[in-house]
């Protein structure tokens, strides 16, 4: 089993602003606006349950839920769950949870931001003993380009080519920036871009430099990048792999280019302990996030949300004919996972933040 981030159990902070409704209690603390963990309140009887999520993933949490929410009202004697959900960027979505928004669920691109969550001590559990190690779903970061390919992208060095507009999303927003990002420094890492030498970090931030060089946009979350490049702006977008499949579902023109070597997007979900036992929905929260992780949700995450398995070595071979193939698929941990990458790429002295400062001048 691969290693992952290490959450580290923390004193539970107070929370601000969570949703009365939720629950009732005779605690005064909770009346002036805070909840601490062990709040005694009162079920609803038709509970409501809040899930902030990533920018990508609307659709699929849309039929995840109903679905989820027709299996517990059968199971429990007509009992009716109320879900709230709020989409955007990731890390946005993070902070806005640490600043106060009430989520019981967070369902995140990206695991360092559910470690946000955790260091303001909203998350009190381990979440490396989730199931799956909390991550829900695959996918992979693609290029979309114009129909027909006009400019002949194929791998990450032809995104270096003079005049090529790219859009990716700012990673100081968005998750999906960052996993862009690493696919980049990853694959060059690798010895898998013409031009770029194999581990050699200088190398890989030499090509996130010329990359940037051509970035014309940089969007808050990964949703508002390709809608910006499906309305007519840049030559490619750099993106999520199922982002590009759902647009091409709708009847849209997006064309996919999978490079080479890429990394495989791990998007967690997990139960945001404080606000969920504050609301009295922890019971709920929890069976709805063990949900995802069942092979029914895993159905619909790839019928519905074009995301691959969990399992990476599936997903690289494409999941049974179900995806394209991915030559060279790796992880965040085969680059030292993401505890290294926040030191080495998006630290101070960072590959990616040496490169933006050089591309921008």
């Amino acid at each position: 089993m691969r290693s992952r981030l290490a959450f580290r159990p923390s004193i539970v902070l107070a929370v601000f602003g969570l949703l009365a409704a939720a629950c009732s209690s005779d605690d005064p603390s909770t009346a002036s606006g805070t909840s601490p963990v062990a709040a005694d309140c009162t079920p609803a009887e038709s509970p409501i349950v809040t899930v902030t999520a990533y920018s990508n993933v609307y659709d699929v949490y849309g039929k995840l839920i109903s679905t989820f929410q027709s299996e517990w009202k059968e199971s429990h004697n007509d009992q009716q769950i109320q879900f709230s959900t709020s989409f955007g960027g990731s890390t946005t979505q993070a902070q806005n949870v640490i600043s106060g928004f009430p989520a019981d669920i967070a369902a995140l691109s990206l695991l360092p931001d559910i470690q946000l969550i955790a260091d303001a001590g909203l998350i009190t559990h381990d979440v490396a003993q989730d199931p799956e190690g909390s991550i829900v779903a695959t996918s992979a970061v693609v290029f979309d380009v114009r129909p027909g390919n006009p400019l002949n992208i194929d791998n990450w060095d032809d995104l270096t080519q003079p005049g090529v507009e790219i859009l990716t999303p700012d990673p100081a927003s968005s998750g999906g920036a960052r996993w862009n990002i690493v696919a980049a420094y990853g694959a060059a890492m690798r010895g898998e871009v013409p031009g770029y030498a194999a581990n050699d970090p200088a190398a890989a931030q030499q090509l996130l430099t010329d990359i940037f060089g051509n970035v014309t946009v940089m969007d808050k979350s990964a949703n508002d990048s390709i809608k910006n490049f499906q309305a007519g702006n840049g030559d490619v977008a750099i993106t999520y792999e199922y982002a590009v499949l759902a647009a091409q579902n709708s009847g849209l023109e997006d064309e996919m280019v999978i490079p080479p070597s890429t990394v495989a997007i791990e998007t967690p979900a997990t139960v945001v302990d404080a606000n969920a036992q504050a609301h009295c929905v922890q019971d709920v929260a929890t069976a709805f996030v063990e949900f995802l992780h069942s092979e029914e949700a895993k159905e619909l995450f790839q019928t519905v949300g074009y995301e691959r398995s969990v399992d990476v070595v599936a997903a690289a071979a494409g999941d049974d004919g179900a995806f394209e193939p991915i030559a060279d698929l790796f992880t965040t941990d085969d680059l030292g996972g993401w505890d290294e990458l926040n030191e080495t790429v998006f630290g101070p002295d960072g590959a990616f933040t040496n490169a933006l400062a050089t591309a921008q001048g």
